[in-house]
């Protein structure tokens, strides 16, 4: 009796080397895999940090502030893409902004930190629910640095990317206001 090997499956198109390859070569951003077969991931820090907060804070804040630098959606969540270095100055814009101290769902992931890559556009996903998407997907073939909220902005003037000082003060505000809406219906809820 002769003992036979599967003959593997074929990838798929969308696999994690060829998503890896993408982002590298249409983007030049790094990317990383999660483990043996895991999911790609985007090293942060580098070419932009990541503002992440609820979705439903998320869709207020684009509501509000327009603008088109990329945006990703992971379940219940929202990365919004911002210059490098924004996570060393989150907390204090925020203590800045009067919203030190207090509670808010809102994440700033940077030097050492990675999100797992969105599928590129136009690749089919994975279906899953949870499975990251872009928003607003980056543009292959144009530097996505000038479109990304910046503090350069707010000194240069020049209307290029959009003002981190108001990105945030509004994340901050909806991250906030999806807090207490929150503690709200729990109590109310609870006394039902």
């Amino acid at each position: 009796m002769a003992f036979t090997l599967p003959i593997p499956s074929p990838r798929s198109p969308s696999g994690g080397e060829d998503v890896a390859r993408w982002y590298e070569d249409e983007l030049g951003w790094a990317t990383a895999e999660k483990g043996a077969g895991g999911p790609v991931e985007l090293l942060t820090g580098l070419r932009f940090d990541a503002l992440e907060l609820p979705a439903a804070a998320g869709f207020t804040v684009l509501r509000r502030l327009g603008g088109q630098w990329p945006v990703a959606l992971a379940g219940p969540r929202m990365r919004l893409l911002v210059a490098a270095g924004t996570a060393d100055e989150l907390p204090g814009l925020l203590d800045w902004l009067d919203w030190g101290g207090i509670a808010l769902d809102l994440v700033a992931l940077g030097a050492g930190d990675r999100m797992t890559a969105p599928v590129p556009p136009g690749w089919s996903g994975s279906g899953s629910p949870d499975a990251v998407s872009w928003l607003r997907p980056p543009e292959p073939g144009r530097e996505v640095e000038p479109t990304l909220p910046a503090l350069s902005a707010v000194a240069a003037g020049t209307g290029a990317a959009p003002c981190l000082v108001r990105l945030v003060d509004a994340a901050a505000s909806e991250c906030h206001r999806v807090r207490l809406l929150g503690a709200y219906r729990a109590q109310r809820l609870a006394s039902s």
